[in-house]
């Protein structure tokens, strides 16, 4: 396990700072605070229910915080919309696949790039004008291993592909910090061991902070993972601190283990 650790430059990209957040009278997130460092790979687990989504959906600006704030790289991002968010440099996957399925394949990485460089939507037509988005599509449709599959509709790719293609898509918008919400859901334990590659790859050199259920992938995967419990951060550290953590055990690591 040891071997898949990276070292942190130890600057925090994102903060929580006591965040809180409730719908009508649940309250879902009660006074998270937590730091995701520089170059590390940070996975949030819990029971169901804990509020793993809802706290994604804070971090990448789809919820505002009821109280407290939210920082990255330093500057507050609380009440910002998620656009806006991912022009600092967070770009988020969900748990349900997002791709456009009428799209081709090739046609949802170039639409991912041509955000990154500027280009407007529209534009997709002109694509054998723009050589910087053609290549890039094409070196990451590689590392997806989907080269053979670009032309076809990506409602016609297998779950995996298209879970694969989604985190490609995030890759793709030049982000330096990543949110993948539970890119393994639902996969074989073939494709869980290739997507858990493939994100290993595809992140190297960013942040990455990941909601995942799968232990074997968070173990092998992260860094340093933080256990949310009934809205709050029970325990956070590296991943056998975690794995031997008795009330973590307790609360959640006994059920799935």
């Amino acid at each position: 396990m040891a071997s898949n650790q990276r070292a942190s430059t130890g600057k925090k990209v994102i903060e929580l700072i006591d965040v809180h957040k409730s719908f009508d009278q649940l309250r879902v997130i009660t006074g998270v605070s937590l730091d995701i460092l520089t170059n590390e790979r940070h996975a949030i687990i819990g029971p169901n229910g804990a509020g793993k989504s809802t706290l994604f959906n804070l971090i990448s600006g789809n919820y505002v915080p009821d109280q407290g704030d939210i920082r990255l790289n330093g500057r507050s991002i609380k009440g910002l919309r998620p656009e806006s968010i991912n022009r600092f440099g967070l770009a988020r996957s969900f748990q349900i696949t997002s791709v456009c399925n009428q799209m081709t394949v090739q046609e949802n990485l170039n639409m991912a790039f041509m955000g990154r460089y500027g280009y407007r939507f529209t534009m997709l037509r002109m694509m054998s004008r723009l050589t910087r988005v053609h290549d890039e599509a094409e070196k990451m449709l590689d590392k997806l291993r989907l080269s053979h599959r670009k032309w076809i509709l990506a409602g016609e790719l297998s779950y995996s592909e298209q879970r694969a293609l989604e985190v490609g898509m995030t890759i793709a918008t030049g982000a330096n910090v990543i949110l993948l919400d539970e890119p393994t859901s639902g996969m074989s334990r073939q494709e869980t061991k290739y997507a858990t590659e493939l994100i290993r790859e595809l992140t190297a050199g960013k942040t990455l902070l990941v909601v995942e259920h799968d232990m074997s992938v968070v173990f092998e995967l992260c860094d340093r993972i933080s256990v949310l419990v009934y809205g709050n951060i029970l325990a956070s550290g590296p991943p056998e601190e975690i794995k031997n953590n008795k009330e973590v055990q307790g609360a959640y690591l006994g059920k799935v283990m």
